[in-house]
């Protein structure tokens, strides 16, 4: 994996800064600050209860920058962004990567998600792979249109699949795009509301 590029910063359309890294271990106790930060409602449907130190612990094994890359992006006074991709080594799904993204409340809006997938996007792209996924709960109706905005389509909807943090059965939707497809919308919305990367 080809890390040499990284950090970057990335200007957001507030005009803030930001700069975005790989991350590694030694990032676990910001990581776990950042995720346990985030308003309930921005946790609740995340597939792992972020917030607690086991969970840390076997976040931090996994990273291995080949199957799992993990992404921070930081201000002046610590995390405010993480993105992962996620890919496998083996079998019939390797051309198949999986992005994850979280944004810190007060840099919602401002672009740094659309950052962070452009840069998972181009990873994927330097790993070969062909089509990415996400996975979002079907009422999350903002994550659901911003991955439509990268050209993201539903293709499977999972019924009563995950429960959420208060054990409410919920269905999964399962929405995917052609890794180049989403280059090509990524591309097209930098113009539009230009996070620039320096």
């Amino acid at each position: 994996m080809n890390l040499r590029a990284y950090p970057i910063k990335v200007r957001l359309r507030d005009g803030s800064q930001v700069q975005v890294r790989a991350m590694d271990a030694k990032d676990g106790p910001a990581v776990l600050e950042f995720f346990r930060a985030l308003p309930e409602e921005d946790r609740m449907f995340l597939r792992d209860d972020v917030t607690r130190p086991e969970w840390l612990d076997r976040f931090v094994r996994q990273i291995d920058y080949q199957t799992m890359l993990p992404l921070v992006a930081e201000d002046d006074k610590g995390i405010v962004g993480n993105a992962v991709l996620h890919r496998p080594l083996y079998g019939w799904s390797v051309h198949v990567g999986e992005m994850r993204v979280a944004v810190a409340r007060a840099y919602q809006h401002k672009g740094l998600g659309t950052a962070l997938a452009h840069e998972l996007v181009k990873l994927a792209l330097d790993l070969g792979l062909e089509k990415m996924i996400v996975s979002v709960v079907d009422n999350q109706i903002a994550a659901k249109r911003a991955f439509q905005k990268l050209g993201f389509h539903p293709e499977a909807v999972l019924k009563g699949h995950v429960k959420d943090i208060h054990g409410i059965k919920r269905d999964l939707v399962i929405m995917s795009n052609d890794v180049s497809h989403i280059w090509e919308s990524m591309i097209a919305l930098m113009r539009d509301y230009s996070p620039s990367l320096e």
